[in-house]
């Protein structure tokens, strides 16, 4: 796939109709159950994590994969699911509705968040750092002073790189792909995200772009789910005890990242969401 026709399908995508439609609805599990399926919420425009690739009718990359893992162990079959395309600003509004029963989609558990939504456990430990062209002297978040860097509208790494470079100069868009477009024509110095999703954009063209700043954060992922939805809550935790226990996370991770699980996962994968929104916010300020 060339560049143009990445970039054309991708902000198809992000301009898709994303409105809620089943307003509060039931998703606990006795429901999902008898429903016979599980509308699980992912993203569309991250290559490697969650990606609709042009011809195609359901999206691809390790999310995708994960979804249909647990799928499989709650409904019993990893076909029962239903994906819905969804972006950093709408996605716990999607959860809260009822028009999804949970998403995966690179969201960090945060202490705000939890006060709006229920997490699983951590899935997945990320960092945010930057995608810059090749050609940039940018080294560092520090370097972004007086310039400009593009993030996703209601983001983490959006509130961080505020606090952390308040003279930088940042643009939000609904998702990163409008980011992309805005690095490669020169309208932004650098795409600051999770280096989850800035590793799928680089892949693109990496003779053009490379990330920089290594990991300035700690960003544990976990699966959003409706406040006092317990049922279900219960049944993705488990479902992810069994997935990190019998390999399968392992293959996940090796197929999607080309490359095993870093040495220390066990300390991050299944830790409880109100530890990791608690370590989110507590982590030391990056010099």
């Amino acid at each position: 796939m060339n560049r143009r026709t990445y970039l054309a399908l991708a902000g198809s995508a992000a301009a898709a109709t994303l409105i809620p439609v089943g307003a509060f609805a039931d998703s606990s599990l006795a429901a999902v159950k008898a429903r016979g399926s599980l509308k699980i919420g992912v993203k569309y425009d991250n290559p490697g994590f969650g990606y609709l690739k042009a011809g195609e009718s359901e999206p691809t990359g390790f999310e995708i994969d994960l979804a249909h893992e647990i799928t499989k162990r709650i409904m019993g079959d990893p076909g029962k699911v239903q994906f819905t395309q969804v972006i950093s600003s709408n996605r716990i509004p999607l959860v809260q509705n009822g028009d999804i029963d949970m998403f995966i989609a690179t969201a960090t558990i945060t202490p705000d968040r939890l006060k709006q939504i229920a997490f699983s456990n951590v899935y997945y430990s990320a960092g945010q750092s930057l995608l810059v062209r090749t050609n940039s002297t940018i080294k560092s978040y520090q370097d972004l002073a007086g310039k400009t860097v593009c993030t996703a509208k209601g983001s983490t790494p959006e509130q961080t790189i505020h606090k952390l470079v308040p003279t930088a100069d940042v643009q939000t868009f609904d998702g990163y792909t409008p980011c992309y477009q805005a690095l490669l024509d020169g309208r932004t110095d650098a795409i600051t995200t999770d280096n989850t999703i800035l590793v799928g954009f680089r892949n693109q063209d990496p003779k053009d772009f490379k990330m920089v700043g290594g990991l300035f954060t700690f960003e544990p992922y976990g699966i959003g789910i409706a406040k006092g939805n317990d049922t279900l809550l219960k049944a993705v935790n488990d479902a992810l005890v069994s997935i990190g226990n019998d390999g399968t996370f392992n293959k996940i991770h090796q197929k999607w990242l080309n490359e095993p699980l870093p040495a220390n996962w066990k300390t991050w994968y299944g830790m409880t969401a109100e530890k990791a929104g608690d370590e989110f916010a507590n982590q030391p300020a990056r010099k």
